[in-house]
């Protein structure tokens, strides 16, 4: 079972809502691509806020996935798409179902 995960909460500009959600739903190809990656969830819980929720088996690939693709490319773009910087939570999971 994966115990660790994250919980990233970025705010939209005004007027960049939709771009931040066609950001995220295209992260879905690099969230796919990383081995570690267990389960990813981009998610948009109002009008300009967005949410991004992921777990991992290990520590490790965790981090990983900090220094990875998705996290550099949301970053490279935030001063543009992001009212402020991303929210991000480290979490630990206590218990899930996931089909396997």
């Amino acid at each position: 079972m994966s115990r660790f995960a994250l919980l990233a909460r970025p705010e939209a500009r005004p007027g960049k809502e939709a771009q931040v959600a066609e950001f995220l739903k295209g992260a879905l190809s690099l969230a796919e691509a990383e081995p570690g990656t267990r389960t990813w969830f981009a998610l948009q819980f109002g009008p300009s806020s967005f949410g991004i929720f992921d777990s991992f088996d290990h520590e490790a690939e965790r981090q990983a996935h900090l220094d990875g693709p998705i996290a550099a490319a949301l970053l490279a773009q935030a001063g543009e798409l992001l009212s402020q910087p991303v929210r991000i939570k480290a979490i630990t999971l206590l218990a899930s179902k996931i089909p396997t």
